[in-house]
């Protein structure tokens, strides 16, 4: 069976990806009516099956994908972490191999928006960095012929939240990622800053660049960051208001500017554009023409395409530009106790705030005490540990003692598979979503997408930057062992039984 999406891929071509947003608010037969009319466009080589889009449960994406399929559109559907476990994820990795369906985007996945206080966390197993491994796995060992794209935002103007955007792509790429595709953005600069750096670093996994039609009710809702991940600028903003004046509500305007962000990526040498916010394949039809209208004059468009936060971080210096500024990077409107997810998890101000000295302390004992690799030290503890470990009582009064310690200090949760030394000192388990391998796309001028405080990811960024060791950055977490939640991660390192990075 042939996959337009991964051919078009292969020859260079520059092609179109169009999200299916398969929400409860629509019928799923519209969701389907439309993709018999995208499948009738040449360029479009994919559809894009949401899943939890905004953290919303909607239609089953594997349905929806095989019915598009059979409608003559291909489908990339989206597989989230959100409330499945790896067991899931892999039996819906299987169905989807049993359909015949090769296109997947390996995401983590919006945090669910009914949570309360009164309901138990959402399960995130994996994180996305994860998932891309585990589905390479299944390439790997049972010949699953898995196309996997992901997800990168360039757009965030903090710079550990930008930084790290780029370090988790190659953490993904290496995982196995077959393609790129943005966040949603109205910057030029950095459309251009995400080229570079992939270019900089001989990383020739293609790109799609995300094209939003953006109308006024979408452009007030992104310029409150919601979804997560999505963000308009106070001067965006002005512009679609103004446009919406016009007679014809600023639908000429908001599909031309889609027209032009297309032109800008063609020109920049992205692999395709991803097109989102519009389910008319009339809409679709006339952005690729008008793109191919405006081709030529791309350079221009680029630099007239300047929506970003003029005081934000850029990764190779400030673009000239100007307009309002944004917030200040580390605050943000609103939430406080009226936010939806508001208050702390246990111990997370100490893991975040927690006093640089117990990093360097650490640091100086490791150097002092080596047990990282095959020490007399390391033998003593591990004979010791074994010893403990055959003694239940034993061994419950030392991971008390250990949660005790690590607790007030960290903010430990007790997951039995530390991973401290390998992210500075922060412990994951404070993370809402228990991320591994850096933030998810949803952290907005170095703010948690769920509860209104700092990213624990910063403070992880800032420590590595401070003692010059971002490359620790780059280190694949795997995900922890959950059978040892409970367990001392000191008795489960020694006995090697943890999950933690090796080498």
């Amino acid at each position: 069976m042939s996959n337009p999406l991964r051919e078009a891929l292969r020859a260079g071509r520059f092609c179109y990806v169009v999200e299916l947003v398969a929400s409860a608010l629509k019928r799923e037969a519209q969701v389907l009516e439309v993709a018999s009319r995208l499948a009738g466009l040449p360029a479009v080589a994919a559809g894009s099956v949401t899943s939890y889009a905004g953290g919303s449960i909607g239609h089953d994406p594997i349905r929806v994908g095989t019915a598009a399929r059979a409608r003559g559109l291909t489908p990339n559907i989206h597989l989230t972490c959100v409330s499945q476990d790896r067991r899931g994820l892999r039996k819906m990795l299987e169905d989807l191999n049993a359909l015949g369906i090769e296109n997947v985007f390996a995401l983590t996945g919006d945090y669910p928006a009914a949570t309360d206080a009164s309901q138990s966390p959402p399960v995130f197993d994996l994180d996305s960095v994860q998932l891309v491994r585990l589905i390479a796995e299944l390439r790997r060992a049972a010949g699953m012929p898995f196309h996997v794209s992901v997800a990168v935002s360039p757009f965030k103007y903090v710079e550990a939240d930008c930084v790290y955007q780029y370090v988790k792509l190659e953490k993904k790429i290496a995982a196995g990622a077959d393609l790129a595709i943005t966040q949603v953005g109205w910057d030029a600069a950095k459309f251009r800053e995400l080229r570079r750096y992939l270019r900089e670093r001989d990383l020739r996994t293609p790109v799609l660049g995300n094209v939003y039609v953006l109308t006024l009710p979408a452009a007030e809702r992104m310029a409150t960051g919601q979804p997560p991940g999505c963000w308009v600028s106070p001067a965006l903003l002005e512009v679609v208001r103004a446009e919406q004046a016009s007679p014809d509500r600023g639908r000429h305007a908001r599909l031309e500017r889609a027209a032009r962000i297309v032109a800008v990526l063609q020109g920049l040498g992205y692999a395709g554009a991803y097109i989102g916010g519009t389910h008319d394949a009339d809409q679709v039809a006339w952005i690729i023409r008008r793109a191919e209208e405006l081709a030529a004059e791309w350079e221009r468009l680029a630099d007239e395409l300047r929506f970003g936060d003029p005081a934000g971080f850029y990764l190779y210096g400030q673009p000239r530009t100007s307009g309002p500024a944004a917030p200040s990077p580390l605050r943000r409107e609103g939430g406080g106790e009226g936010h939806p997810h508001a208050g702390p998890l246990p111990g997370w101000e100490t893991a975040y705030r927690g006093p640089p000295v117990i990093t360097r302390v650490l640091d100086l004992m490791g150097r002092l005490f080596p047990v990282t690799r095959d020490t007399w030290l390391r033998r003593a503890l591990a004979r010791g540990f074994a010893w403990i470990d055959r003694r239940p009582a034993l061994a419950r009064a030392v991971e008390r003692m250990e949660l005790a310690i690590k607790r007030p200090a960290f903010g430990c949760q007790a997951c039995g598979n530390c991973v401290l030394g390998s992210m500075e000192y922060v412990c994951p388990q404070t993370c809402p979503k228990q991320m591994r391998n850096g933030p998810c796309g949803g952290a907005h001028l170095g703010r948690c997408e769920v509860v209104d405080r700092p990213c624990i990811w910063v403070s992880v960024y800032e420590r590595a930057k401070a003692a010059g060791r971002q490359e620790v950055l780059r280190v694949y977490v795997p995900p922890p062992d959950r059978a040892l939640a409970g367990t001392s991660s000191w008795i489960n390192y020694f006995l090697e039984r943890d999950s933690r990075p090796r080498g």
